[in-house]
């Protein structure tokens, strides 16, 4: 796994859990290195080279913004091997962002799990029952959706080309929800009210779910 980030050690555990023997983890700074060692003790801590190199399915939680070149570094190395599946987790990249290593022979994957993390065990719960959107080539597709469901989540695929709305859309999501709730909180902590959280929580949570089940509606009636 390379990346020890919030995502990377989850995703490892999730795996892990499933019967994934974990070869090595490849952690930068102290923080990261610390998460790595609570959260996959005795896993050992490897540059990404050796990571791929040890590695029959190799993960990539990364900022999608590094991924690129962390890929073509890694393709200008002679660093793949063939048959080799390459997973990545950021939204906005499908598995065309592993076009450089297609002619080394790789499998390459896109899968995203749309829950925020926190870099605790307590993701594993969210991660059950949630989604995992799953984007690569027609072939490599059931692999994708089989990992997902190992990890506990429900696949959900995505095309290709629809990746960038669908990070937009997830990005979108969140900011307004946390903005919402900024913005309700401070207001009642304006007022004097004690534990603002407490009340817009409970607000935001069954509006949520109401808007959730109107959504859900809608898709029914639509065929979706």
């Amino acid at each position: 796994m390379v990346g020890a980030g919030r995502v990377g050690p989850i995703l490892a555990l999730a795996l892990a859990g499933a019967g994934h023997a974990l070869t090595g983890v490849h952690a930068v700074g102290a923080e990261s290195r610390e998460r790595a060692e609570s959260l996959l003790p005795g896993v050992p801590v490897l540059d990404v080279p050796e990571v791929v190199r040890r590695s029959e399915l190799v993960l990539f939680a990364v900022p999608g913004s590094e991924l690129p070149g962390l890929i073509h570094g890694l393709t200008e190395t002679g660093a793949w091997q063939l048959g080799q599946l390459v997973i990545h987790t950021a939204p906005e990249h499908g598995h065309g962002v592993f076009a450089p290593a297609l002619a080394a022979g790789v499998i390459p994957l896109a899968l995203h799990p749309a829950i925020p993390f926190t870099g605790t065990s307590l993701d594993l719960a969210r991660l059950a029952g949630s989604t995992i959107a799953v984007t690569g080539p027609a072939p490599v597709l059931p692999i994708g959706q089989a990992l997902a469901v190992e990890m506990g989540a429900e696949p959900v695929v995505v095309a290709e080309d629809d990746r960038p709305a669908y990070a937009d859309a997830l990005s979108a999501a969140g900011e307004l929800s946390r903005a919402v709730v900024r913005q309700a909180t401070e207001a009642l902590r304006d007022l004097g009210i004690a534990h603002p959280d407490r009340i817009v929580g409970g607000l935001v949570r069954a509006a949520v779910e109401e808007g959730l089940r109107a959504a859900a509606g809608l898709a029914a009636d639509d065929g979706s």
